[in-house]
């Protein structure tokens, strides 16, 4: 069964509610052979890394970049996971108050390092996620969790 490892910092509700959407569509009952494993920042690990198929990264915009747990899964996986992860794809949701400019572009740079791949297009949300932007988080989950059914 192939893996699918959601890493992500929910402090607020409106992350929250970002991060329940993309756990909807990844485990929405079309999606088969696909295990989803769901793991805040801080605790995910080496293991959870190596171990995935592909990864959606959730984050809020804290002043300008991404959450400091975030960051520390990055700094935790990054030479563990170098090369045996290269090319796996990825997804990327962010909430910002007033912008994600900053998040998005310290995320890509360290996946850019990894060489993961980026799959689907980023979910970017400032002020209170709306449905639509609810269904671009359920869109996401499904089309990572999708591009690993057999």
């Amino acid at each position: 069964m192939r893996k699918l490892l959601i890493v992500h910092h929910t402090p607020s509700p409106n992350v929250q509610a970002m991060f329940e959407a993309v756990v909807a569509g990844a485990t929405t009952e079309e999606i088969e052979g696909v295990e989803v494993v769901r793991r805040p920042a801080l605790a995910a690990t080496v293991s959870d890394a190596l171990e995935a198929d592909a990864y959606i990264l959730g984050t809020p915009a804290n002043l300008g970049m991404m959450s400091g747990a975030l960051k520390v899964f990055f700094d935790t996986i990054y030479y563990p996971c170098l090369d045996a992860t290269r090319g796996r794809p990825y997804g990327l949701y962010v909430h910002g108050n007033n912008d994600t400019t900053g998040a998005v572009r310290g995320v890509e740079s360290i996946t850019t390092g990894l060489g993961w791949t980026k799959a689907a297009e980023n979910v970017l949300v400032t002020g209170e996620p709306d449905k639509a932007d609810s269904e671009a988080c359920w869109n996401l989950g499904v089309t990572i969790a999708a591009g690993l059914m057999p």
